[in-house]
Order: structure tokens, then C-alpha cells, then sequence
């Protein structure tokens, strides 16, 4: 006799089974939610506490939704890769369905009532002859300190009533009238304040350190040096950087490494020692004799997360335990590598997460937290606050890597792909804390008893890092896609929005618009003839239909087309980006077609990718690190643009409907096929490609000096 399988659960409820971790209803009329996720601006607290209300049949405003913190909250590991609803939101799901079913059952013994009888409104549960009881009622005698069973049924589409509204964002009203809510902003009495020394010249240690000058500021309480870190702890922010600069004053420093030449990239990321990884192949059968190959080389720079307020972190020394505040998206894996820092038991530090203003990806959130813990175990009891400087947050926080993309498609002799090679070169794109050795925190490699820096790593597939997006979606009978990791990063990356999608789909739908240049094919139709997957085919379809794709053309005006399902496995995203190249390129409107599978939040769903096209416009016009071959040299705004208010697009979105999906998570969709679309607009307005970003003035002028 067979064994029937266990129900199975969502992953992340798999993962933390115990319902109590997520829900707690009291008596006092309140259902608390504790996801594991944490809140980026991504808006993802208002999409669950939408779930949990429908689930649960209460009105919204009883939902009161809890920062994550490892003292209390289920371990849903990162924050990242638009997984919050697909994880958190399905695991919520069916948290909110038992808990309801475990309430139901309740009150059928209570009111001698079958269940099927019983209605529940906005937490009231009614049953036949007016008799009635509560979720509030029954909170004291339901223990929700069980695991969850599995086998209890979400309800169908057609019974919910909040998903799929457009409901007000929770968290908009405190910050729209400046109700401090962000880490930046958090500064509870009697909390000192702190800053850490750090080199300008990339890679030099700190050698001799004078202090009679830091230690004359007024209203320092002390100099924290370990090895290679140094940083000063005062009464006032004020004072913390008075000190800090005599401190600077008073510090040699030994040593550095080279960077690159940062006018040949390409040459830098394909000499250097590299782990090689063949990432998908495809064919093996015969195919049509190659007519020809064309070949294309496709480049991004370092790019910064720049955001708008720099890093800051709280810490708390009590005894043996800490206590840290933080806007890392990685709690608990943040906890293990502190812990191995502070060779301390895992328990006796807590991190809560507080929203930081301006994250996606990993910027110098868990770096900060740990200078934070250094210099707040100097004064046991107080909390130390850490604020990094604007020239902290854009030479010491991780980049997203620099990135080099070759492909060659092989063609028949009617013009049609029998062949493609994908190369990626460049660093791997994950350095956050991952809970292995050695710890992945800045601070951590400048100790006495230093920790090693390596190269960061790589996600593997199905996700990827440097290689997502990299494996066409394109129904071509042969293909292989490889990845030279290099093993040298004398430029610390890690993870920034869309990791490598945002350059793999830039080349694969740049050449992609070429050979059908070439073959004299409109665009469109190119790519969904070469598209089986049929939702693949109806984003592109909405996106040129809404944006009035074969309308007549105007001189100095192009229209460029780009897709991409994220990660292969996400949301699907085509674009119709429209330019002005007269002068400089100016991108005038991108026309968004998106299926996320079921949107929780239409309204946003729309936010996230208005952002992300926002966001992605700004790195294919003008972001980009600079450095020379001894530091960073773009430490502010002025050295490293971003796009302005009153260049910002206008923005078109169709929402395609599929209420019966599963939920794809959508902020990072549009990165890699906005910036696809904007450099075949270019090629469309100009009539030359750009394979380089950003895409510059002087890059443009270069190219069609060149080509005249």
C-alpha cells in the first residue's frame, strides 16, 4: 500500500510552517502580519496585507503589518529578485486560508452550526438565526502555535474581493507628510553617533593613525581602531564628522591596487583569470549549411545604486546581546555573517529591519550595520548610529558589474538563425551575506583578524546572476550560452536591480532587431515568428498595438521595440521606447505591455515598472562609474548623473489580465527591454547601433562621424 505524499506547501511555508510565525488575530479586533520580506518601496506590505484581508474576510484597515525582525519573523532568506509576492504572498495565502478554516471550526462547536453554514464578515462570523461569534472572540482560546497542514484550499478567483484592486499604498501617507518612518531619520535619545575611516585609493591599508586632533573635537566619547578600521563615536552628528575629517587628517595609508583602465573595459574583462560555465546548450541535429555569422560585442560599465539616502544602520550593544537596525533585505543571513565577525552564538543578536530611503539590490546597507556593531561595542548600553557620507554610499558600497556580451548568429542562405553563441565576461554579481564563509560585510576584511575579500559569486540558473536572461527565449534550433566568471574584482560588486538581465536582453534584442533589419522584416513580426509561447506573443502584441507601431515616422524620431520574460520563468515585459535624437537622445514615451499572472495591486504592479523604465532610462543614457586607475572618481551627483525629473518619459502601461496565474513579481521586468527598446530607437532615429552604454553624445557623435 502506498503512502500518500504530504501536502505541499508553498516554499517559504515549507520553509517557517509554523503559523504563529506569520498571523496573530487579538482580542482586541486586530489581525498582525509578520512576512519575512521587508518593504523596499516596492509596495509589497499594502499587496499582503490585501491577501491577508481577503483571505481572511476582514476589512484592510484590522491588518496591521510588522517589520521583519529575526526575534520574531519567518526566515524568507532575500529580499530580491521580484520574488516577495510569488514567495511571501503565496506562503501568506495559504496561512490566512487555515487560519480561517481553524477559526470556522471553532465556532461550528461554539454555535452548533455545520461550517458550510457559517459566513464570515470583516471578521464576524455569522451563522443561520442571527447567532454570531468573532475571530476576535475566539482569539484567546485558538493557539495558532501549529505547523500548517496543507491541505487546506486558498479561495477561487472569483471570491476575492480586494486582489485585484488598485487599494492605497499603507506606507505612502507617513511618508508623503514626512512621519519618519526611514532608518535615515532614526535617532532615539540618548543615541550616539559614529563614521568610519576608509581609504580614497582603492585598495590601501591604514597604517599609522594620529588622534590628538579627533580626540580634540568637542563632544567625542571615543576612537574605535581594530587593525584596519578606524572610526570615531560623538554626542552630535556634527561632531562625528569633525572628527572624522581630523582623523582622515591624521591617517597614512599603505598600499593599492590598480583599477582598470576605464576606457577599455572589454580588454580588462577578457585578459582576466576566469571560471568558465557553459549555461545552456541547445541542437545537436543537422541543420541548413551556415551562409554567413554575424558577430556583435555588447558592453555595459560598473553602475552604482546611488541612492538617495546614503546607508545608516543602529546598533545596540546589552551585555552579550546586540541588537541591530538595519535596511539590509537579508536579515537573518546578515545575522550569521555578524555572528561570525563577532565569533557570537546566532541567538544573541537580533536585526529588525527599518525601511532605508532608497534600495534595490545590494548597496552598503549590510556593511554599515556592521561598522555600526563595531563602534557601538565601545559604549555598552548606548546605541550607535551610522550614516554613511554620499562619497561612502558611491566608492565603498558594491557596484552592479561591469559586463561584456558576445554573440554570433549564424544564418542560412535565406537569412534565417540555425545557430547562436552567447558569451558573458565579467564579475559575478552577488556578494551580499549568504550565510557561508567567509562573511561578505566591508568591515570584515579591514580587521586585525581580517576576513578575506573574494570575488563574488553567481546564481545559478534557473535565476542566474551575470547570466540571467542570457538563454534565448526565441524558438531557434541551436544555441550555446557561456560565462567567464572572473576570479580578479579589483571593483567590489554585487547585486543591482535585474542583476545581468538588464545587458543580456540589451544584445539579444539588439541583434535580434538587426537580422530583422537585415532581412527586411518588421520587427515585431520578426520576433513572433520566432515566439511559440503564447503569452510571450501577447505582451508584444498589446505594446505595439497601444503604441501604434507601424504609424508614420518623423525625421529625427525613432521607435524601438524590446521583450524579455524576466528570468525566463517571471513576469513577461515588451516595450515601444519613442526618441528624440536631435542633438542628444531624449526618450519621449515608452509604451509598457506587462503580464504579471495575477495582479495582487494593479495600481502597484504599475508602480513597479513605471519605475523600473524610470530607472532603466537612466542607465541607458547616462549612468556610469567613473574611476581612474588609483580610486573612484564619480563620489557625487555631478560626477555621476542620474535622470532628472523633467527628463523622464512618458510612461504607457497595459496590464494584461490573468487573474487565474499564479502572482510574477514585476519590479524588475522592464530593465533589460526598456533598455533594448531605447537602443533600437536609436538605430531607428540615427541609423546606427549602439552596443556600448551608455548611450551617450559622445558616443553617437563617434559612431556617426565613423560611419559617414
Amino acid at each position: 500500500m502506498n503512502t500518500p505524499s504530504p501536502p505541499r506547501l508553498p516554499v517559504s511555508l515549507a520553509a517557517n510552517p509554523r503559523l504563529s510565525s506569520w498571523l496573530k488575530i487579538s482580542a482586541d479586533g486586530y489581525v498582525a502580519v509578520s512576512p519575512g520580506k521587508v518593504e523596499i518601496g516596492q509596495g509589497i506590505i499594502t499587496a499582503l496585507a490585501q491577501i491577508a484581508a481577503d483571505e481572511l474576510d476582514v476589512d484592510i484597515s484590522r491588518v496591521r503589518m510588522q517589520r521583519a525582525s529575526t526575534a520574531s519573523s519567518p526566515n524568507e532568506g532575500v529580499t530580491s529578485g521580484s520574488l516577495s509576492i510569488q514567495q511571501s504572498g503565496r506562503a501568506l495565502r495559504h496561512v490566512c486560508a487555515e487560519v480561517r478554516r481553524i477559526f470556522l471550526a471553532k465556532a461550528s462547536d461554539r454555535l452548533g452550526t455545520k461550517i458550510d453554514m457559517l459566513d464570515i464578515q470583516d471578521g464576524t462570523i455569522k451563522g443561520p438565526g442571527n447567532v454570531t461569534t468573532s475571530y476576535w472572540e475566539l482569539a484567546e482560546e485558538i493557539s495558532l502555535d501549529r505547523d500548517a497542514s496543507g491541505d487546506t484550499t486558498a479561495k477561487p478567483v472569483a471570491r476575492r474581493s480586494l486582489v485585484g484592486r488598485s487599494v492605497e499604498r499603507i506606507d505612502i501617507p507617513g511618508k508623503v507628510f514626512a512621519q519618519p518612518r526611514f532608518i535615515q531619520d532614526c535617532a532615539p535619545p540618548g543615541t550616539l553617533h559614529g563614521r568610519v575611516l576608509r581609504p580614497e585609493i582603492s585598495g590601501a591599508k591604514l597604517g599609522e593613525l594620529k588622534q590628538d586632533s579627533a580626540y580634540a573635537v568637542a563632544g567625542i566619547v571615543a576612537i574605535v581602531r581594530d587593525g584596519g578600521f578606524a572610526g570615531v563615536i560623538c554626542e552630535t552628528e556634527h561632531a562625528a564628522d569633525a572628527a572624522l575629517k581630523a582623523l582622515h587628517g591624521g591617517a597614512t595609508w599603505v598600499g593599492g591596487e590598480p583599477l582598470p583602465v576605464e576606457s577599455d573595459l572589454a580588454s580588462f574583462l577578457k585578459s582576466q583569470p576566469a571560471d568558465l560555465t557553459v549555461i545552456d546548450t541547445r541542437g545537436g541535429a543537422a541543420y541548413p549549411a551556415i551562409s554567413r555569422t554575424i558577430r556583435r560585442q555588447f558592453s555595459r560599465p560598473y553602475i552604482a545604486h546611488a541612492s538617495i539616502a546614503p546607508s545608516c544602520a543602529l546598533a545596540r550593544w546589552d551585555g552579550g546581546r546586540i541588537h541591530v537596525w538595519t535596511h539590509s533585505q537579508a536579515i537573518y543571513l546578515q545575522r550569521i555573517d555578524l555572528a561570525r565577525v563577532l565569533g557570537l552564538p546566532v541567538e544573541d543578536i537580533t536585526v529588525e529591519h527599518m525601511e532605508g530611503a532608497g534600495c534595490y539590490g545590494h548597496n552598503g546597507a549590510d556593511d554599515v550595520a556592521l561598522d555600526a556593531v563595531l563602534l557601538a561595542r565601545a559604549t555598552q548600553g548606548r546605541a550607535v548610529r551610522v550614516q554613511w557620507s554620499r562619497a561612502d554610499e558611491m566608492t565603498h558600497a558594491p557596484f552592479g558589474a561591469a559586463m561584456l556580451v558576445e554573440i554570433a548568429a549564424d544564418l542560412d542562405a535565406r537569412g534565417e538563425v540555425v545557430g547562436w553563441r552567447h558569451s558573458i565576461w565579467g564579475n559575478g554579481h552577488t556578494s551580499r551575506p549568504d550565510g557561508l564563509e567567509p562573511p561578505k560585510l566591508l568591515a570584515a576584511t579591514e580587521l586585525k583578524e581580517a576576513f578575506p575579500r573574494l570575488a563574488a559569486g553567481n546564481q545559478r540558473q534557473p535565476s542566474g546572476g551575470a547570466d540571467r536572461n542570457s538563454v534565448p527565449l526565441y524558438d531557434f534550433p541551436s544555441w550555446q550560452v557561456e560565462f567567464h566568471r572572473l576570479l580578479a574584482m579589483p571593483i567590489r560588486t554585487s547585486a543591482l536591480r535585474s542583476l545581468g538581465g538588464q545587458c543580456n536582453v540589451f544584445a539579444i534584442e539588439s541583434i535580434i532587431d538587426e537580422i530583422a533589419c537585415e532581412h527586411s522584416e518588421d520587427p515585431a513580426a520578426f520576433r513572433l515568428r520566432h515566439l511559440r509561447d503564447g503569452r510571450a506573443r501577447a505582451v508584444i502584441e498589446a505594446a505595439t498595438k497601444r503604441a501604434t507601431w507601424k504609424s508614420e515616422r518623423q525625421p529625427g524620431i525613432g521607435h524601438g521595440l524590446g521583450f524579455a520574460r524576466y528570468k525566463n520563468t517571471g513576469a513577461y515585459c515588451a516595450v515601444v521606447a519613442e526618441v528624440e535624437a536631435i542633438g542628444e537622445v531624449r526618450v519621449k514615451k515608452l509604451t509598457l505591455a506587462a503580464d504579471v499572472g495575477e495582479a495582487i495591486n494593479p495600481d502597484g504592479v504599475r508602480n513597479q515598472l513605471e519605475g523600473g523604465a524610470i530607472q532603466a532610462t537612466s542607465w541607458a543614457l547616462k549612468e556610469q562609474v567613473r574611476f581612474d586607475r588609483q580610486r573612484i572618481t564619480s563620489t557625487g551627483w555631478s560626477s555621476y548623473p542620474i535622470i532628472r525629473f523633467s527628463e523622464i518619459p512618458d510612461i504607457d502601461i497595459v496590464l494584461i489580465p490573468r487573474p487565474d496565474q499564479e502572482p510574477l513579481g514585476a519590479g524588475e521586468a522592464a530593465l533589460g527591454p526598456v533598455t533594448a527598446a531605447i537602443g533600437n530607437a536609436v538605430f531607428d532615429a540615427l541609423g546606427v547601433r549602439i552596443r556600448d552604454l551608455p548611450i551617450t553624445r559622445e558616443r553617437l557623435v563617434d559612431l556617426l562621424e565613423n560611419a559617414s
